[in-house]
């Protein structure tokens, strides 16, 4: 199914222009790549990258703040499909876990400081909000875990994933910050979120 870009409802149920399309994916294109290497990144600097001016990136979005939410969203998307794609539902728990860890994290570490940018731009529970269809396979996962035996039944579910969406976006910050090296995270990440889940 086609996903409808999240850009402010404008001209929402009628046909873009082709050009207008392409500036739209250029734009984010630009604005992921920037807000990767730097959250405070101007809409100037993103048109620029774009090799669009200010006025066509105004006229698609109208702030930065839904510009970011377009990004988050396709992002978003993005992770969404690498964990439908890993198949959540069937196999062991704790390696069908690792191996949305593996899969994920570099999609995350490849986005850097975008992590940073949308905390700074947009309220707490909204950016949580916009996180619930990858969580939502994450939560499944973790309460078939534990049924069967394999995570922790101390601790509720929406506790368990609360901490595993924390965990993964601090590794985030912390590479963008330069304290943790990209390449050492993924296996940090399942280390200690698989010491979390499994049952003490």
């Amino acid at each position: 199914m086609a996903r409808t870009r999240d850009h402010g409802g404008r001209g929402a149920g009628t046909p873009k222009r082709a050009d207008a399309e392409r500036n739209i994916a250029a734009i984010i294109t630009a604005a992921t790549e920037c807000f990767a290497r730097d959250p405070d990144a101007s809409m100037t600097t993103i048109a620029k990258a774009a090799g669009l001016g200010r006025v066509t990136l105004y006229a698609h979005f109208p702030s930065r703040e839904q510009l970011l939410r377009t990004v988050l969203a396709e992002t978003i998307a993005e992770s969404a499909g690498i964990i439908e794609a890993a198949s959540p539902d069937t196999g062991p728990p704790a390696e069908v876990f690792a191996q949305l860890i593996r899969s994920c994290w570099p999609l995350l570490s490849r986005f850097g400081s975008l992590h940073a940018a949308v905390q700074r731009a947009l309220p707490a529970d909204e950016v949580r909000r916009r996180h619930d269809q990858p969580l939502a396979h994450v939560e499944r996962l973790v309460a078939r875990g534990q049924a069967e035996g394999a995570f922790r039944t101390d601790l509720p579910v929406e506790w368990l994933v609360t901490t595993v969406y924390t965990l993964l976006h601090a590794a985030a910050d912390e590479v963008a910050a330069g304290r943790l090296a990209a390449e050492s995270v993924g296996e940090i990440l399942e280390k200690t979120l698989l010491a979390t889940l499994r049952p003490a």
